[in-house]
C-alpha cells in the first residue's frame, strides 16, 4: 500500500471527512512529510471508493459548494489492519537486524521505546 493511501485510511479511520480535512489530517500524521494537493488527493479518493476501501458518508452544501465527506469502509478498515500488521513486522525486522549492528546505532533506544508503544 502506498504511504499516501496508507494516510488517507489512516485519517477516515476515526470519523468522516471532507477533502479539506482529509489534507490537514494526513499532514499531522505525516508531521508535515505528506503534502496531498487537490488532483491527486480527489484522484486517490476515487481510486479508494471504486475499490470498497471508502465510501460517500454525506453531502452538504456550504457557501454554495458541495462538500462531500467520506468514511473508511468495512473493507477499508481491514485492509488499513492488515496494513498496520504488515508495517509492524517490517518495522520489527529492522529493528533486529539493527540490533545486530556493530556498535551504538543512534536513535535505536528510542525506536525500541516507540516499537514497545506501539505493542503495549
Amino acid at each position: 500500500m502506498q504511504e499516501p493511501t496508507f494516510l488517507i485510511l489512516t485519517a477516515l479511520a476515526a470519523q468522516p471527512l471532507h477533502g479539506y480535512g482529509i489534507v490537514q489530517s494526513v499532514l499531522g500524521l505525516s508531521a508535515g512529510d505528506v503534502k496531498l494537493r487537490p488532483g491527486t488527493l480527489y484522484g486517490a479518493l476515487d481510486r479508494l471508493a471504486d475499490q470498497g476501501l471508502i465510501e460517500v458518508d454525506r453531502e452538504e452544501a456550504v457557501e454554495g459548494r458541495l462538500r462531500r465527506y467520506y468514511r473508511l469502509s468495512d473493507n477499508g478498515a481491514a485492509a488499513l489492519s492488515v496494513e498496520v500488521e504488515r508495517l509492524r513486522k517490517r518495522a520489527a525486522a529492522a529493528e533486529t537486524q539493527l540490533r545486530q549492528r556493530p556498535g551504538v546505532v543512534p536513535g535505536l533506544s528510542r525506536i525500541a521505546g516507540l516499537h514497545a508503544g506501539l505493542n503495549g
